[in-house]
């Protein structure tokens, strides 16, 4: 017998350019009745995971307003109604001041799945070449760009130095698809 969720009502109880919050009245998979509240995007985002000729991965540094502290991240954002790949180009130029020659997209993904709908595209982006300054976006709180070696990427996982969700997951669609690992 499949487990499901019913909805019996749902209403919006805020929305802003980026996200919206609904509450569900809701039957939950035992029959009992409950509340389900849900943040959705307005758009999907992009996570970008950007490799160099010499194999290392471009990350910034940013302070994080929602957890009050420095994240280093794969440069990611939302696709503003763009289609994916013009949104990574977009916000990797944004972000970190490089172009690529090629973009791919390795997979779709939803952060938070158990509060929110998020969908994400995870995208590598390969064939770089710098075209402006990048990494200091006042407005996001971008305070620098490093170029990362893969044997201290992982270092930096297994150290929680990167602690952000969408990159650990980005950073392991990439190591996949280029056989970083098995």
């Amino acid at each position: 017998m499949p487990v499901s969720w019913e909805t019996l009502s749902s209403r919006r109880v805020y929305t802003n350019p980026w996200i919206s919050v609904r509450e569900d009245q809701v039957l939950r998979p035992d029959g009992s009745p409950g509340i389900y509240g849900v943040v959705d995007l307005q758009h999907p985002a992009v996570f970008i995971v950007p490799v160099t000729d010499e194999g290392e991965v471009l990350l910034v540094r940013q302070r994080r307003y929602a957890i009050g502290r420095d994240s280093l991240e794969i440069p990611a954002g939302g696709t503003d109604g763009e289609a994916v790949l013009v949104a990574a180009r977009r916000e990797l130029l944004e972000e970190t001041g490089y172009d690529a020659a090629e973009l791919r997209i390795l997979s779709e993904v939803y952060s938070l799945n158990g509060v929110s709908n998020a969908p994400g595209h995870i995208v590598l982006a390969t064939g770089l070449t710098r075209v402006a300054d990048g990494g200091g976006l006042d407005e996001e709180g971008i305070t620098g760009v490093e170029s990362v070696a893969w044997a201290d990427l992982f270092e930096l996982l297994r150290t929680g130095e990167i602690h952000d969700g969408e990159t650990a997951a980005a950073l392991m669609y990439a190591a996949v698809a280029l056989g970083r690992v098995q």
